[in-house]
């Protein structure tokens, strides 16, 4: 085993762990992660969350502090992470180790799910920057959703996770879908404004949600300055049902009962009380809120793989 004698820890990173993401793998993992670090010049402060937003207040509170986060979990301890970052005020880089049940994040910017790999490509790799999202003042990394199947991240029983992945949220999804009633709402986009009863909606920033969602090819750049906004009525006739079905798996968004565009900011507007989801996290909302949500172009400085 190679010695740190000759090893100068130049950097300072601090390492937020969530024990329970996942599996619960990733404390096994710790104390290679950190000798992989070590031997990269990086001294490391351990930090375990221990409750939901804990990883946003170590973030917010200590961030400015290091030379880098890096976060280990699932796409909630990203996106947790990140809020806190953005509201430390520093441009602080971002590593990721994925060890939650899906990692829709990962996925999007090539980053391993091995987590070995991952730690090794965060010690050794670049800066990515990448756009991050505000709806009114909470920050979100990649999407913010409301309606059908956007609860279910929060929704589905972790086992059900564990044994198919993805596709557990899409079994999950498919069952509650007669307790779904569409929400009335009204989007404003610069001058063009979509207003219709919708079953879903989703401001993201990725190519798509395995087992869920798939975007148009080439439609998404994560660092242009703009969202990609999917809006579905409620189908009135079986046809339309397997047209807007076959619309989200494949990235095919032409079905009649379909608002697709891309922005940079927009208003929504709703009477009732909608239940959002960012990251996969519940948000909440409430009875008439009126939400901004904004584009930050290029905002997070998220550390990935070196080009070879």
């Amino acid at each position: 085993m190679e010695a740190l004698t000759d090893t100068i820890l130049h950097r300072r990173m601090m390492l937020i762990v969530n024990p329970v993401a996942g599996r619960r793998q990733a404390l096994r993992y710790i104390p290679e992660i950190t000798r992989v670090f070590m031997n990269n010049g990086y001294f490391v402060t351990l930090m375990v969350t221990n409750a939901q937003r804990d990883a946003t207040w170590l973030a917010e509170r200590y961030a400015a502090d290091f030379d880098a986060v890096v976060c280990v979990g699932g796409d909630g301890t990203l996106s947790e992470t990140v809020a806190g970052i953005a509201r430390c005020g520093a441009p602080v880089p971002l590593g990721y180790i994925p060890a939650g049940s899906t990692n829709v994040f990962s996925s999007c910017h090539g980053i391993s799910t091995d987590i070995m790999t991952a730690a090794n490509d965060i010690a050794t790799g670049r800066i990515k920057q990448i756009d991050l999202g505000w709806f009114n003042a909470r920050s979100f990394a990649f999407i913010a959703a409301f309606g059908a199947f956007s609860w279910t991240s929060y929704t589905t029983p972790q086992n059900l996770k564990n044994v198919f992945g993805p596709s557990a949220y899409f079994f999950d999804g498919v069952m509650s879908l007669p307790k779904i009633k569409p929400i009335h709402m009204k989007i404003t986009s610069g001058n063009a404004v979509y207003e219709g009863a919708y079953l879903f909606g989703a401001v993201s920033n990725i190519f798509g949600f395995p087992g869920l969602l798939k975007f148009p090819a080439g439609a998404v750049k994560t660092d242009d300055g703009a969202f990609e906004v999917i809006l579905i009525r409620e189908p009135s006739t079986l046809i339309q049902w397997q047209a807007a079905i076959s619309a989200v798996m494949t990235g095919n968004f032409e079905a009649d009962v379909i608002d697709f565009f891309q922005s940079g900011e927009l208003t929504i507007e709703a009477d009732e009380t909608v239940a959002w989801a960012l990251d996969g996290e519940y948000e909440g909302g409430g009875s008439g809120e009126t939400i901004e949500v904004k584009n930050q172009k290029r905002t997070i400085n998220l550390i990935v793989k070196k080009e070879e």
